[in-house]
Parts: C-alpha cells; sequence; structure tokens
C-alpha cells in the first residue's frame, strides 16, 4: 500500500494544486457548490469506459488535463482517468506496503502530494502566485501549527482549525498544504495547520489531545492570529477528519464554545474493518484495509481504544454537533463508515450535506490542479463554510 510521506517535495506542490487559474473543470454534472443546511445529497461522477493513452488532453476550459497511460486498475474500474494517471505515477515510486515497514520508515516513502508534484512538473503546469501569507507557530510544548493568512480581505478574519491526515502515525504539515492554502485562498479565513503529535512514539489520546489544546489555544488567541473568535470552523481529512469532529464532540462535553461548522473529509470515523468498503478495498491504493490495520496498531494503545467514542465517532453521542460537510471518495476502506457518520449526524438532528465523488480514491481532495473532482469538493466545503463563516 502507498500512502504520505515527510517528503519535502509537497513544499513545492503547494502552491499550484490551489490556485484558481489551475483548477480544472470537470466533465460531469456534479455541482461545485452546496448550501450548509443541504442534507444527505449523493453526488455521483459518471464512468469513464474508456481509456486513453495520451499523457496530456486539453479539458473543457482549455487547461491541461492529466491522463492516464496504461489500462485501469483491478481495483478501479470506474476510476477518473486524471485520479488514474496520480495513482499509476503514486506506483511508478514502488513503495513498499505499510505493514512491512516501522513508521520512520513509512514517513520516508514519497506521497501522493508527490505523485501530483511529479505529474505537474512533467505536464509543464505553471506555479501560481501564492495569495495567502504563511507563518509558523509553536502552539504549546510538542504542538506546532503553521497559519496562513489572506493577503487581501479585512481583518478580523474568520478562522479555520486544520487537521492534516496520515492514520495519526505519517505525514505533515507539508503533505497537505495543497488542501490548507486553497482553503485560506478561497474562503478568506485565516487557517491553523495543526502539527499535533504523532503514533507510535505517542499513543492514544495524544493526537486527539493536541488536536482539542489547539481549538482551545485559537479561542484564547483569535485576537493574536487577526481571527475573529465568533467564526471557527474545524476541518479535517483522514485521520483528521476523525480528528475534527472528536474535537467538536470534546468542546460539546467541556462546555467550550462549539464550531461553528466541521468539514469532514474521508474521515476515519469507525474501528469495524468488515464494512462493505474495507471488504471491497483490500488492494487500492493509496489507502487499502491492511493500511489501515497498520495505522490503528501504531497509534491504539490496545484495541479498546479503538471503542472509544472519540475513534469510534459512528457509535458516539452525536446530538448537538455543528453542522457538518462530508467528503467521501469512491475507491476508499473509510467510504462506509463515512456514510454511516452522516446519517447517523442526521439521525442526530444536526444539519448534514453528504457529497460523495465516484471515480476517486482516498487523498484525492487536495489534488484540484489535476482531479477535477478534487476542484468540485473543494468548492462544497468552500460553500458550505463561507456560509456558516458569513
Amino acid at each position: 500500500m502507498k500512502f504520505f510521506s515527510h517528503s519535502a517535495a509537497f513544499a513545492w506542490l503547494t502552491v499550484p494544486v490551489l490556485a484558481g487559474g489551475l483548477l480544472l473543470s470537470s466533465c460531469n454534472s456534479q455541482p461545485t457548490a452546496t448550501e450548509a443546511d443541504k442534507t444527505a445529497t449523493v453526488v455521483s461522477g459518471e464512468t469513464n469506459a474508456a481509456s486513453d493513452s495520451s499523457a496530456v488532453t486539453a479539458s473543457a476550459d482549455g487547461m491541461s488535463a492529466v491522463k492516464p497511460t496504461g489500462a485501469k486498475p483491478a481495483w478501479g474500474p470506474n476510476i477518473k482517468p486524471e485520479m488514474q494517471a496520480v495513482i499509476e505515477q503514486l506506483m511508478s515510486f514502488k513503495n513498499k506496503p505499510l505493514p512491512e515497514l516501522t513508521a520512520v520508515q513509512a514517513r520516508q516513502q514519497p506521497s501522493p502530494a508527490d505523485a501530483v508534484a511529479k505529474l505537474m512538473q512533467a505536464n509543464n503546469m505553471p506555479m501560481p502566485p501564492m495569495n495567502c501569507d504563511t507563518m509558523s507557530k509553536t502552539l504549546m510544548p510538542g504542538v506546532q501549527a503553521r497559519i496562513y493568512t489572506p493577503k487581501g480581505g479585512t481583518a478580523p478574519y474568520p478562522v479555520i482549525v486544520y487537521y492534516h491526515g496520515g492514520g495519526w502515525v505519517i505525514a505533515n504539515l507539508d503533505t497537505y498544504g495543497a488542501s490548507t492554502q486553497a482553503l485560506c485562498e478561497k474562503t478568506g479565513a485565516v487557517v491553523v495547520s495543526v502539527a499535533y503529535r504523532q503514533g507510535p512514539e505517542h499513543k492514544f489520546p495524544t493526537a486527539h489531545d493536541d488536536s482539542f489544546a489547539a481549538y482551545q489555544w485559537v479561542l484564547k488567541n483569535a485576537v493574536s492570529i487577526k481571527g475573529d473568535v465568533n467564526k471557527v470552523a474545524v476541518v479535517g481529512e483522514s485521520a483528521g477528519g476523525g480528528l475534527a469532529c472528536a474535537v467538536s464532540m470534546m468542546a460539546r462535553d467541556r462546555k467550550v464554545a462549539l464550531p461553528k461548522y466541521q468539514v469532514l473529509v474521508y474521515p476515519i470515523a469507525g474501528y469495524d474493518m468488515n464494512t462493505p468498503s474495507y471488504q471491497a478495498n483490500t488492494e487500492t491504493a493509496p489507502l487499502n484495509k491492511a493500511g489501515m490495520g497498520w495505522f490503528f496498531k501504531n497509534y491504539l494503545r490496545t484495541p479498546a481504544d479503538g471503542k472509544d467514542p472519540r475513534i469510534n465517532l459512528v457509535a458516539a453521542n452525536l446530538k448537538g454537533l455543528p453542522p457538518t460537510t462530508i467528503i467521501a471518495a469512491e475507491y476508499d476502506p473509510l467510504m462506509s463508515e463515512g456514510k454511516t457518520l452522516a446519517d447517523k449526524l442526521s439521525a442526530a438532528g444536526v444539519k448534514t450535506n453528504y457529497q460523495l465523488y465516484n471515480g476517486t480514491t482516498h487523498e484525492f481532495f487536495g489534488m484540484a490542479a489535476v482531479v477535477p473532482e478534487a476542484k468540485e469538493a473543494q468548492g462544497v466545503a468552500v460553500s458550505d463554510l463561507k456560509g456558516a463563516l458569513k
């Protein structure tokens, strides 16, 4: 299985993946925005049956679009061509499966972000300007953050507290820089991207405690980062999506001000590895069932931790949580639990917007420069966030 790395290559990728000029139009009919209170809408992409052997084609808006060079993978018969091109590039790195590696070794492997960067370089896709300033900040001992501040607009800005993915074990702020840069530029909000401590060096509940402490730091220090304490949202991808929801739960239970909104992108929301999507995604890249087992092994102290409501969100008390958007990918072992979480949030009275992007894989959200569905998913998240933080 291939997944994330601490590779510095993603620092280069952060800019081009996010600039509006490079975001590609989609050939299907998925909406680019939704209302924040829309409930459980599923967006299904069209099937692309034909294989295109050309490396580059022109998209509908005249921009270059990457294309795959080989046949679709056996596990992804309906994978979108641009998504397939990214996976082909990722597979060319010949990464070892996570279960064969230590955490330290896994952190050194090339990531999906590196694959996008190499694909863009190969296709001479230009680098647009950055429209957000960045600075590093130590929030507390052991917990760093990268703060993105809009270059335009007028302070105080809304604030998004963002939690990156990597199974609580690998990846870092650079790996997910494309997503954070996009959120800052498109929402006009200050984004505080949190580098929580990771397993196996720091087992559960360290990442969760760090994430909540970072949220509290933002509430106490919003003015110092040009933020509006009354307009704070949480966003996360994968493990970070689970962390974002857990932060909202902890805020509710500890009588701390709730986030105004939460966006959970293919969140780790359960501990059941026998769901339909786990069973269907044993060979997928960049994430599969065996990889998730490796993450649980490296972060949880014992299997009993998997039943903790902060991990097993689908069995938690979800009442009183903020309005929620859940973004899901088709070829992802986490798809089933994301849909279950959306259904249970709705049943608990939480306004929930669920969006499934067919033909995509785990990690697609930050690939807006080359994967049209990522642009659309970002549009959904941004529209919902802006509606809640206006």
